[in-house]
């Protein structure tokens, strides 16, 4: 058995889940947030056989499409009066995926 463990933006998190629901996986949620722009993740987990592995990890590719967005580079600190940088274009979205053997797996 493996776990999947995979963040993603929270924009991607409930499409995500009700795909990796429909192919009658289970999953839990954890919101979590952090990286450069500290923005909202949401890290997902998903105890697998193992010959199931490529089919979760596929549906994480579909479902969690990578995108940019513009972000001010002016620091939050800096008030009126102040010039601010032009904004920059920075990539986001997609998943950072771990699978991770599982020694021993029960519900109690």
């Amino acid at each position: 058995m493996k776990l999947v463990i995979g963040i993603v933006n929270s924009d991607d998190a409930g499409d995500l889940l009700a795909e990796i629901t429909q192919a009658s996986f289970q999953a839990t949620k954890l919101a979590t947030s952090g990286g450069f722009l500290k923005m909202g993740n949401a890290t997902i987990l998903v105890g697998v056989d193992d010959e199931k592995v490529d089919e979760v990890i596929g549906i994480f590719k579909n479902c969690c499409s990578r995108r940019t967005q513009m972000v001010s580079t002016t620091p939050p600190f800096m008030g009126e009066g102040f010039l601010s940088a032009a904004p920059v274009e920075v990539t986001i979205g997609g998943a950072t995926l771990f699978v991770v053997d599982v020694e021993q797996f029960m519900k109690i």
